[in-house]
C-alpha cells in the first residue's frame, strides 16, 4: 500500500515528505560505486555505508518529493564537470539524493533523508525489501549477508517500463532540485577539482 514519509535532515531544518511511496512507486537498491562512497566521505558521513561500502537508495520520481522548510540550505555536488548532481543539507551535509537533469524523471533518494510514514509504519517496511545491488566489483570488502541479489532481467524490463511511464506522466517536474521555468540546478553545483576528487 502506498505511503507517505516524512523527509529531514539530521538536524531537522530540512522538512518534507515524499509521497507515494511503496515497493511498486520506486526500486529499492544498494549501490556500491567508487563515487557514491566518495559522497559519502565529500559529506563526512561514511555512516551511509554498509561494510562494503554500499549505500541503500530508493529511485523515484523527482515530482513526489516535496520540501516544506530548509529548501534554502540545499546544496549540490558533482565529482567532475559531467558528473551527476548530488544533493546535500548545507547545514548537517545530509545526504539527499542524486539527478542527472531537469529532464530525466528519477531521483535516487538516499535513504538517511527518510524517516518512517506518517500512518506510523516504519521506512523499512513502506520501501520493502532492497531488490537488487549495482557495481558490486567496486565494493571495498565482502557483500553483507543482507545484500540484495544482482540485478537481473526480470527486474530490469518492468522497472523500466515503470521509468518510462514516470517521464510520460511528466514526473520529472514539479523538481525540489531544478528551477521550473530554466531547468537549471536551484543552487550552483560544486564541481571538485581533481585533487579534491583523487582525495575522497
Amino acid at each position: 500500500m502506498p505511503s507517505e514519509l516524512l523527509l529531514r535532515c539530521r538536524c531537522g531544518r530540512v522538512r518534507g515528505t515524499a509521497q507515494p511511496v511503496s515497493p511498486r512507486d520506486g526500486l529499492h537498491l544498494v549501490c556500491y560505486c567508487r563515487d557514491c562512497r566518495a559522497f559519502a566521505r565529500f559529506l563526512e558521513k561514511a555512516d551511509i555505508l554498509d561494510a562494503a561500502g554500499g549505500t541503500d537508495i530508493f529511485q523515484m520520481p523527482p515530482a513526489r518529493l516535496r520540501f516544506d522548510a530548509g529548501s534554502d540550505v540545499l546544496r549540490c555536488m558533482r565529482l567532475s564537470e559531467k558528473g551527476i548532481l548530488r544533493w546535500y543539507t548545507d547545514c548537517c551535509r545530509t545526504p539527499i539524493g542524486n539527478t542527472v537533469g531537469p529532464r530525466i524523471p528519477i531521483v535516487g533518494v538516499v535513504n538517511s533523508i527518510l524517516g518512517d510514514a506518517v500512518d506510523g509504519r516504519s521506512r523499512d517496511e513502506v520501501l520493502g525489501r532492497r531488490l537488487c545491488r549495482v557495481h558490486e566489483r567496486s565494493a571495498v570488502g565482502p557483500l553483507p549477508p543482507s545484500a540484495p541479489p544482482p540485478p537481473s532481467v526480470r527486474l530490469f524490463v518492468p522497472r523500466a517500463f515503470m521509468m518510462l511511464g514516470w517521464w510520460m506522466r511528466g514526473l520529472a517536474r514539479p523538481s525540489p532540485f531544478f528551477d521550473e521555468r530554466t531547468g537549471a540546478p536551484r543552487v550552483e553545483p560544486r564541481v571538485l577539482t581533481q585533487d579534491e576528487r583523487a582525495a575522497l
